[in-house]
């Protein structure tokens, strides 16, 4: 009896470090692709927010948006409109930013954004002359939740953040990206895009703005107003 019961702690404790492994595995960050990854805690000598330090807004709750059909149409004011899957937009060239979002409400938090840059994707869309802003339709705000100034895309580089810390966006931040919107604070940030369309009018005011949100949004001006 003494024996099977040294046996039975001997086979337990051999057991403890495979199940420490399977547990350290289980609760990693899992990409969108199925890869085991590791968030990124560092960039470019910056230590970045962890996602679980990371507060985040959503107007009527998370969006699941399905990563075989998703489509990302370009339209409006372009000479040749796209219709982009997931695909398309990883394969594009991929850049990285370290980049602060601001929320309104007094928060903010640092990351590493990685994606395409947007001007690319208007590169192939074929501006047409009298577009000057991009307005951004969401799965949550089909009638255009936001828009930025053409001019200001092109000069800041702004990225559609594919994967955020080095690991693929979740679904509650926006899945397949977010619009990295820099300068701007959070309400630019537009999330589940679904269209993009380039626009002359420079009256459109999305969700926020209707509500007395400044258009323009600059960090540091004012989060109400023109």
């Amino acid at each position: 009896m003494q024996k099977s019961r040294i046996f039975i702690i001997v086979v337990i404790l051999s057991l403890i470090p495979i199940l420490l492994s399977c547990s350290r595995l289980t609760s990693a960050p899992v990409s969108m692709e199925g890869d085991s990854i590791s968030e990124a805690l560092e960039y470019q000598g910056k230590k970045l927010t962890p996602l679980k330090d990371q507060l985040n807004n959503s107007l009527r709750g998370t969006q699941y948006l399905d990563k075989e059909t998703y489509r990302l149409t370009v339209n409006g004011l372009v000479n040749n409109p796209l219709n982009l899957s997931y695909s398309d937009l990883l394969s594009l060239p991929q850049y990285s930013k370290l980049n602060t979002l601001n929320c309104v409400e007094g928060w903010d938090f640092v990351a590493k954004w990685t994606g395409p840059y947007l001007k690319d994707i208007f590169q192939q869309s074929g501006i047409q002359p009298e577009a000057r802003i991009a307005i951004f339709y969401t799965a949550d705000v089909t009638e255009g939740y936001t828009s930025l100034e053409i001019g200001y895309i092109q000069e800041k580089n702004i990225i559609l953040a594919l994967k955020i810390n080095d690991i693929t966006l979740p679904p509650e931040r926006g899945f397949p990206f977010q619009v990295m919107a820099e300068s701007k604070y959070g309400y630019k940030w537009a999330k589940w895009v679904t269209r993009i369309e380039l626009s002359s009018d420079t009256s459109f005011k999305g969700y926020w703005e209707q509500s007395g949100y400044s258009n323009q949004a600059d960090v540091g001006g004012p989060g109400f107003g023109n």
